[in-house]
């Protein structure tokens, strides 16, 4: 494919292509960021990275290579460039890091594939036997999709953003076609049928016990494993939506997975399993749930630079699992990083700003311009230093394993 000078396309905010270049610098700052490992940290422990290419999973991975000194495997499922699109973003994010892993020499071999699928799971497994060692010593799992397969009934299953019992009302954040912001008032139909049951199969903890089995069945999990599920829990702003919809009946099953893995890993290994709850921030998953953009730019407006960054999160949660820092686990036997988002006097002036937000008045209470550039960059777009006039390669390998 010739190179090409790309420009933002969006559609709401989906957009048509990802930038290179611009994918490749984020991920180079992001490294810049990260700190350095604690001198005593001497060993290259072996991870497993499940979603490792956008959002936290992305934080996740440049965290444990840097931070962690972790080595080991990364798995996303990405799209490669086609003659009319570029490849998506987490593809040409997954090319940078694998790049700063190699000139570090850092051992990560990046897959890409579903990770629903058990074809996947024995890849990975075949790996950790011939390449790691056999045995792992961490497993993190930051997914999220919109359908999964069921590998042994061949059932797909779908997740829907729904409120549960009744319809839920609430603000949300658009911008017209020249960028202008709207607030808006918008109406959720509750779930019906078997949509909680759907969203909990591809959302729950179903997928990350059973790559814990694989694994364990293959006897590849270390003395001392440990495994961590990414998750959220949110402002009460966003309840309604979120925690006490679908998505969150989906969390609350993911919780419940961590607590029994817990107490098999524990007899099995002396190990555990946990939850992180993470803070809030601009997704590819976040933007598409209704007051979520809403929210996340009122948060921005009351904390500005106070706002955690995920590889702010990702760096305390890779020193917690490596004993730089306390657990620090609440009583559902979950890690809390979302203490800065959800603090009283935090919330208590979001909520101010929740309810004075209308069209006329949000450019005055949220960070409209860090949103949108943070929207931007998810696809590579807006990101400081790069020369977007210049034609760039869109057709980017995907990293060998070497």
């Amino acid at each position: 494919m010739p190179s090409r000078i790309l420009t933002p396309r969006s559609r709401g905010f989906l957009f048509l292509d990802s930038h290179p270049a611009g994918c490749a610098r984020q991920v180079r700052d992001m490294w810049d960021a990260c700190p350095d490992p604690d001198p005593w940290l001497d060993d290259s422990p072996v991870a497993l990275i499940i979603g490792s290419s956008s959002g936290y999973g992305l934080a996740a991975t440049v965290a444990a290579l840097k931070r962690a000194r972790i080595r080991g495997i990364a798995v996303s499922f990405e799209k490669p460039p086609t003659e009319r699109r570029t490849a998506t973003a987490g593809w040409y994010r997954t090319a940078a890091t694998a790049r700063l892993a190699r000139s570090i020499g850092r051992d990560m071999v990046f897959l890409n594939g579903d990770a629903f699928s058990d074809d996947v799971k024995e890849q990975v497994a075949d790996l950790i036997e011939r390449r790691f060692g056999g045995e792992v010593q961490y497993l993190l799992y930051s997914v999220a999709a919109p359908r999964r397969t069921d590998p042994v009934s061949g059932t797909t299953y779908a997740s829907v953003l729904k409120p549960i019992g009744a319809p839920h009302r609430t603000k949300t954040l658009v911008f017209d076609e020249d960028g202008a912001p709207e607030v808006r008032e918008v109406e959720t139909a509750p779930a019906e049928g078997d949509d909680v049951e759907q969203t909990v199969a591809v959302m729950g903890g179903a997928d990350w016990s059973r790559w814990i089995d694989h694994l364990a069945g293959k006897n590849l999990l270390s003395p001392g494993f440990s495994t961590v599920a990414l998750s959220y829990l949110g402002s009460p702003l966003t309840a309604g939506i979120y925690r006490q919809g679908t998505i969150g009946a989906a969390k609350a099953h993911l919780e419940a997975t961590a607590r029994e893995l817990d107490v098999r890993l524990g007899d099995l290994l002396d190990g555990g399993a946990v939850t992180s709850v993470n803070g809030a921030a601009v997704t590819q998953s976040s933007t598409a749930i209704p007051g979520i953009a809403l929210y996340t730019g009122l948060l921005r407006g009351v904390l500005g630079e106070a706002m955690v960054s995920p590889l702010g999160q990702l760096v305390t949660l890779w020193d917690r699992l490596r004993g730089s820092a306390r657990m620090g686990l609440d009583p559902e036997n979950r890690i809390r990083l979302d203490d800065w988002e959800l603090a009283d006097e935090v919330q208590s002036a979001v909520a101010e700003r929740w309810e004075a937000a209308t069209t006329d008045t949000i450019a005055d209470l949220a960070d409209l311009d860090w949103f949108r550039a943070e929207v931007q960059r998810l696809y590579g777009f807006a990101v400081p230093g790069v020369d977007y006039g210049q034609a760039v390669e869109t057709d980017v390998p995907w990293p060998a394993a070497g």
